[in-house]
């Protein structure tokens, strides 16, 4: 008769997780993503962090609808929520050093609550047609919300520090669950606001990020350590060898997805702009999956040639006037998104000390945001101000290209350094 052997069991030791020594290591997965959710834990905190991710897309919408309805005013509307982005930057990663420094779970909440109290007051707020500048003073408060991305990448890093392979599949996992909750965010967050009363978005959207956190942070199992005080710990980042750069890269790729999202609704301009814009949202997730399940990473300037080719596809599907090539576009130009951001993290987590990966991914976030906000004000203004809408997807081609050229400049940079280096040795 076959001898039967006992089921593997894993366990999380502190060089990671690992199978139990009495037992055999299990033959791999065809699959890898199967791999990262047979970890004990990952899965509680992963849903937890898809919940609390969710209303990441739905705030910004949400605050629009809901003050331009009360007060009339898209203008005020907007400036309220360009002051809670300028917030966030400045907000967003003193939280996370704070993070970094007393772990997730005894950071997150508190600032979450406070970030929840913040909606509600906006909320309360608009719902009295408060004086305007009570709108700006809560719509401020949100911007202790915690970088939930960043908190589940981090403990994805921690989990497979010793396995590559499976932290590039995680990585890209996390940004195919980004483009999905900031394809389906808006979307709800429109309905909700339509289809109940304006303030609805808000609501849930605060009740929802406030769950989340609460799951996700009780999972303390996979939580990642935290760091001991040393001298990589301490300091500015942007002092970090190759970090401002690569910041900067961030900071053009942004304006790439900023620029985009308003050149479309402007040369669209109808209820059929939102689900057209989300098809390169899309083509991001769908890209992301299969990129995550690659035995080989890309350089992040491979990927972003690739991105400033695809870029391209938009501004013909937009000259021939027709709205399916421009959807096809779209849907193909967000291919490009994915490897390029999952390339791009995963250098900023190389060069970012272990014990604050929160604090050097939610720079990188906030460097994204800036370009955000810098490309879609440029990209507004050409769309205005050009013979036609068209000429305004010049602009995300050109971040593109931009961002390709940073990014060669780093990589000449960095070959520069090493070969000085060599040479004085």
């Amino acid at each position: 008769m076959p001898q039967s052997h006992p089921t593997p069991a894993l366990t999380l030791t502190p060089a990671g997780p690992a199978l139990a020594p009495s037992y055999r290591e299990p033959r791999p997965s065809t699959n890898p993503y199967l791999r990262l959710f047979a970890l004990p834990g990952t899965r509680a905190f992963t849903l937890g962090n898809l919940i609390a991710r969710l209303p990441m897309g739905m705030f910004s919408v949400s605050a629009v609808i809901m003050i331009a309805s009360a007060y009339g005013s898209y203008a005020l509307a907007g400036a309220v929520t360009a002051t809670g982005l300028a917030a966030t930057a400045v907000v967003a990663p003193r939280t996370a050093r704070l993070v970094d420094r007393y772990g997730q779970a005894r950071i997150a909440v508190p600032a979450t609550a406070l970030a929840a109290l913040g909606s509600l007051a906006l909320l309360l707020c608009v719902h009295s047609e408060a004086p305007a500048w009570s709108l700006f003073v809560a719509y401020a408060a949100t911007a202790t919300t915690p970088n939930t991305g960043g908190m589940s990448r981090a403990r994805w890093a921690h989990l497979f520090r010793n396995d590559p392979r499976s932290l590039h599949t995680a990585n890209a996992f996390e940004q195919a669950a980004d483009e999905l909750c900031f394809m389906l965010g808006p979307v709800l967050a429109a309905f909700l606001c339509s289809a109940l009363f304006p303030e609805a978005g808000t609501l849930i959207g605060a009740i929802l990020l406030l769950t989340g956190v609460l799951l996700f942070a009780a999972q303390r199992s996979t939580e990642p350590p935290v760091a001991p005080r040393t001298t990589a710990t301490s300091g500015s980042l942007l002092r970090a060898p190759g970090m401002a750069p690569l910041l900067g890269v961030f900071l053009a790729t942004g304006a790439v997805f900023g620029a985009m999202e308003v050149v479309t609704l402007a040369h669209v301009d109808g209820p059929v702009a939102g689900p057209v814009l989300a098809l390169q949202a899309a083509g991001s997730c769908a890209a992301g999956l299969l990129f995550g399940r690659a035995r080989r990473t890309a350089r992040l300037h491979t990927c972003l040639a690739a991105m400033t080719v695809l870029m391209v596809l938009p501004l013909i599907g937009a000259s021939t006037g027709s709205l399916l090539a421009l959807a096809g576009g779209l849907l193909v130009a967000g291919m490009a998104t994915a490897p390029t951001m999952v390339t791009g993290m995963a250098l900023i987590q190389g060069l970012t000390p272990a014990g604050r990966l929160n604090e050097g991914m939610t720079l990188a976030v906030t460097a994204l945001l800036g370009g955000v906000a810098a490309g879609s004000a440029t990209g507004g203004w050409t769309a205005e101000h050009a013979p036609t809408t068209t000429y305004g997807f010049l602009v995300p081609a050109m971040a593109a290209g931009l961002a390709l050229v940073l990014a060669l400049a780093m990589v000449r940079c960095s070959a520069t350094g090493m070969t000085k280096a060599r040479r004085s040795s």
